[in-house]
């Protein structure tokens, strides 16, 4: 099968069925395009997800950009990106011709209830397993805490956030560096 083909296919499957969004997506494209397909290794999905989360747009359309970049260039961000974003649209435009009849459907309020349980569980999951390849430990843990209660209970923006990790991260490395050579 053509890999442009297969790409499509598989961020259309990804985009289809996937609830809640990019942070939901996440397993399901590290499933399909690092552990079956094996197209991308599990050390360059952390960097594409990174430079995803990094880059202003949705996330699981970034990371079906840089995953299509990775795999044909320009050509395969298109077709992933189509891939990932066209299911969406299809579904908001079918619940939009529809949704207005049933709205106010107590069956209808009651699904969407016992959806949003799942989502954090499918919004947890890849947490967990990119911290576990990121290679956190019990003395890089306070960093992603620190992180999120800054933005959680502060407010302060994400942006200051990866400035102040990338800043953190650079004069970490050269004190290492240094005390290295010593």
């Amino acid at each position: 099968m053509n890999i442009y083909w297969e790409s499509f296919l598989s961020c259309f499957k990804i985009g289809s069925f996937t609830i809640g969004g990019g942070y939901a997506m996440i397993p399901l494209i590290e499933k399909e395009f690092v552990e079956q397909k094996k197209w991308i290794s599990k050390d360059d999905f952390i960097d594409i997800l990174a430079l995803a989360q990094s880059a202003p747009g949705i996330l699981a359309i970034n990371v079906a950009i840089f995953i299509g970049y990775r795999l044909k260039g320009i050509r395969g961000s298109i077709i992933t990106a189509l891939g990932t974003a066209l299911p969406s649209f299809l579904i908001i435009l079918a619940i939009a011709l529809f949704f207005c009849n049933f709205k106010d459907n107590t069956a209808v309020q009651n699904i969407f209830k016992g959806i949003r349980p799942a989502v954090v569980a499918l919004i947890a999951s890849p947490v967990f397993k990119m911290a576990k390849t990121a290679k956190i430990t019990y003395r890089t843990i306070f960093i992603p805490i620190i992180s999120a209660l800054l933005i959680w209970q502060i407010g302060v923006s994400p942006i200051w956030i990866i400035i102040g990790a990338g800043f953190g991260g650079f004069v970490y490395g050269r004190i290492y560096k240094n005390t290295k050579k010593s």
